[in-house]
């Protein structure tokens, strides 16, 4: 096969391979005689398609084309242009899709149970600076901690160390502050962390005053404060309290847990034209899985979702819950018009590149990450899960910002399907998911799992069940490869102003 309709509704086709001109290709029994050169993931016209004519992928419009488009001709900038325009207005017209069984089996894993209650999969230890002049202080500190760890049985049970390393915190006002503060506190008292050291300097406006009144409920023993100014010593001071922490997170040891208890944040960056069709149906498919075993999904990068969202509307588990996503999508429009910025200004080069041309077919391929479950919330930025099934959480598509956010809303691994491939990891494991196989033989100091054996005969039930397989042993401790490499970024959404 050389090519794939996704829909009999479709009237483009996806080249599984590149393409060039004259060659035959065999479409729903239909020979299809190639006129341009085609690269591979790109779409192919299967049918005359005039002028102002929507373009339909997925079965749905992706666009309209800008000239007439004869069948075997290349479908992408050059003729196809979206339809989106500013904020709309919806109605909620609720849908049923996900029909889960009444009972199923599903594998236990390992991870760490919290004073809360709350389950953590690593046993880690962090220092959260409150500003970012500090950051390399906090390496120093750990540093010096190592050294007098060094041979010590402590470290032996623990998963690892990182300082949480940002640019803010000082010279923020309002709101924007307050967006560093709802991170910040979320990522301390993370249950993926056995311990952790809130590093301040002293003079900045995110005060430990102002920044403790988000701190409710942190267990003390293993929230430890320092503020550099107020101590000779601040690197042997921190390495003091460093061990101390190690010292009582050596205590803790992993049991079974139910799947039940697994939050997952679902993500997608440098996509293709295979992300819609291989590794995002995939993770809606575990997401489906795991909300139907009792356990949470999360799903963000908002502008993202623009072109698609009725799609999510319209699962909306109550009226008010559809409120709230009309309040997400149509807010985070005016957020572009509000800066004099285009509402769809996407995809990038890197997605165009790889055969995405629209922001509809763009989202159209994202949204499947979020399977077919009901949206039980919606979370503004800096909120934590508070429901289990499906919530969408506030944020931009930039991968660390959203990826930050997820973890912050208390996933506890980040489910992240490439195309094109990216080396990046949050502070929670990040497991990369590559859309073609191709992908995942060049990158495999990157990728974790390929989804592309999906264009190759394996069937969704099989790939399923291996994926599912490899999520357990990362929750249960198996290092992701953004792990091995020692990648843990945090960015936080910068959107007010500086001093």
């Amino acid at each position: 096969m050389s090519v794939l309709r996704i829909t009999g509704n479709d009237n483009v086709a996806v080249a599984l391979k590149g393409l060039n001109i004259d060659d035959v290709v065999e479409i729903d029994g239909q020979s299809l005689l190639i006129k341009d050169e085609i690269p591979s993931a790109h779409k192919v016209a299967i049918k005359l398609i005039r002028q102002g004519e929507d373009v339909v992928k997925y079965g749905f419009s992706i666009g309209r084309a800008t000239q007439e488009i004869q069948p075997g001709k290349h479908v992408h900038t050059h003729n196809l242009k979206t339809n989106l325009e500013g904020v709309e207005e919806y109605v909620y017209e609720p849908k049923q899709y996900l029909n889960c069984p009444d009972s199923f089996a599903t594998p236990n894993f390992k991870a760490f149970i919290r004073k809360n209650g709350c389950i953590g999969i690593r046993n880690e230890i962090w220092i959260v600076p409150t500003v970012g002049c500090i950051n390399e202080v906090g390496h120093l500190i750990l540093n010096e901690a190592k050294r007098r760890l060094k041979g010590s049985p402590y470290t032996s049970l623990l998963d690892g160390f990182n300082v949480m390393a940002h640019p803010f915190g000082c010279s923020q006002l309002g709101g924007d502050l307050e967006k560093t503060q709802k991170i910040l506190s979320s990522i301390v008292k993370h249950p993926n962390a056995g311990g952790v050291l809130v590093l301040g300097l002293g003079c900045e406006n995110n005060t430990l005053e102002s920044f403790s009144e988000h701190l409710n409920g942190i267990d003390e023993e293993r929230v430890r404060f320092l503020i550099a100014q107020e101590v000779d010593d601040e690197v042997n001071a921190g390495a003091a309290i460093i061990c101390e922490l190690v010292e009582k997170a050596y205590s803790d040891k992993r049991e079974d847990v139910p799947l039940s208890s697994l939050v997952v944040g679902l993500k997608c960056g440098g996509s293709d034209g295979f992300s819609g069709i291989t590794a995002n149906p995939l993770l809606g498919a575990f997401s489906d899985l795991l909300i139907c075993s009792g356990g949470s999904s999360v799903l963000t990068e908002v502008p993202e979702m623009f072109g698609a969202e009725r799609l999510l509307m319209e699962r909306a588990e109550s009226e008010e819950v559809f409120q709230k996503i009309v309040k997400l999508i149509n807010g985070f429009k005016e957020y572009f018009i509000s800066h004099g910025q285009p509402v769809y200004e996407n995809p990038s080069p890197g997605n165009k590149a790889g055969g995405i041309t629209t922001l509809e077919e763009k989202s159209l391929g994202c949204v499947q990450k979020g399977g077919r479950a009901p949206v039980v919330d919606v979370l503004f930025y800096g909120d934590r899960v508070k429901k289990k099934g499906l919530n969408l959480l506030e944020s931009p598509g930039n991968d660390l910002v959203s990826s930050t956010a997820l973890g912050a809303a208390g996933c506890h691994m980040i489910l992240f399907s490439t195309g094109r491939g990216t080396p990046f990891g949050t502070f929670v494991p990040t497991i990369k998911v590559s859309t073609n196989s191709d992908l995942y033989r060049r990158k495999e100091r990157w990728i974790d799992f390929n989804a592309g054996s999906l264009l190759e005969g394996v069937a969704m039930e099989e790939l399923l069940r291996d994926f599912l397989r490899k999520v357990i042993d990362i929750a249960s401790g198996e290092r992701t490869k953004s792990e091995e490499n020692g990648f843990k970024q945090i960015a936080i959404w910068k959107d007010g102003v500086t001093l």
